[in-house]
């Protein structure tokens, strides 16, 4: 199932991609389950995909507006230097353990969405993803029940403001300006990949690719960030972990390649679908 959370005329829904429309599961599901938040908390996915069977879209693409996959998650963790291309071009030592930072919830702007370019920068950097979907609350997961607790995948851009995340060696502020982490356009259940699926992730910059990689290419794979994070904090439905960004960042070119007003940012994950925004110069 590819799943999404969307508006129609200022009303937040969420529902299903089918057939290149979108089914409206908040109205089939007669309101149990308010968003996509509630449904992986009560563990209802087997619901949604009773209430798809012979479903056919309610809503066009032009009549609805995206939001981020999960509108409001409990956390989102984020994954620092999880490739060995990137390590390798930021000059960063190797380490033990993979790096955390957290992003807020109104970082996130959903596909076909604006990411703002601030006023206080010129250094607004893509950073294409692939997001981990927790569905099954749990602390210390080993990793032989990792799978089990993941509800799905989408991309995600971690785009970053250059500027304010070099201040310090805390990168807080750079990863949390407005509306700057593109999530969606929606999550493909985990039932549709087994245990430990190849994702093929790409990132396009108006139309020239910039980053391409696999996700066996990351240093901490998945099920290894699921157990590590899984030990400092519990995991809770609905949680986002964000798994690092590969090779090819703008800000390690050269010349130094940065997004500006109108420029369009696509990450893809070819098994999944491509998340699209433009860029434009906060108002």
């Amino acid at each position: 199932m590819k799943l999404l959370s969307f508006e129609v005329d200022g009303s937040p829904k969420f529902g299903a991609w089918v057939n290149g429309g979108v089914v409206d599961l908040t109205q089939r599901l007669a309101g149990k389950f308010p968003d996509l938040l509630s449904v992986l908390q009560a563990g209802a996915l087997p619901n949604v995909a009773e209430a798809l069977e012979g479903a056919e879209p309610d809503f066009t693409l032009e009549q609805i507006t995206f939001l981020p996959v999960i509108p409001s998650p409990p956390k989102i963790i984020c994954i620092g230097v999880n490739y060995e291309e990137h390590r390798s071009e930021i000059g960063r030592e190797p380490t033990l353990k993979p790096p955390v930072f957290g992003r807020f919830s109104n970082s996130q702007v959903g596909h076909l969405g604006v990411i703002p370019l601030p006023p206080e920068s010129v250094k607004l950097d893509y950073e294409g993803e692939i997001a981990v979907i927790i569905g099954k609350a749990g602390r210390r997961i080993s990793s032989a029940q990792v799978w089990e607790h993941i509800a799905g995948y989408a991309p995600y851009n971690d785009a970053s403001v250059r500027d304010w995340q070099g201040h310090t060696h805390q990168w807080t502020p750079g990863k949390n300006f407005l509306h700057t982490g593109g999530f969606g356009p929606w999550m493909s259940t985990a039932d549709e990949f087994g245990s430990d699926p190849e994702l093929h992730l790409s990132t396009r910059l108006n139309g020239l690719e910039v980053q391409r990689a696999t996700s066996r290419q990351m240093i901490f794979s998945i099920a290894e960030l699921v157990t590590y994070c899984s030990t400092f904090t519990q995991l809770e439905p609905g949680d986002v972990i964000v798994t690092g960004t590969p090779g090819g960042v703008g800000a390690r070119r050269n010349p130094q390649l940065f997004m500006k007003d109108g420029d369009v940012v696509e990450v893809e994950i070819a098994e999944i679908g491509v998340l699209r925004n433009v860029i434009a110069n906060e108002a």
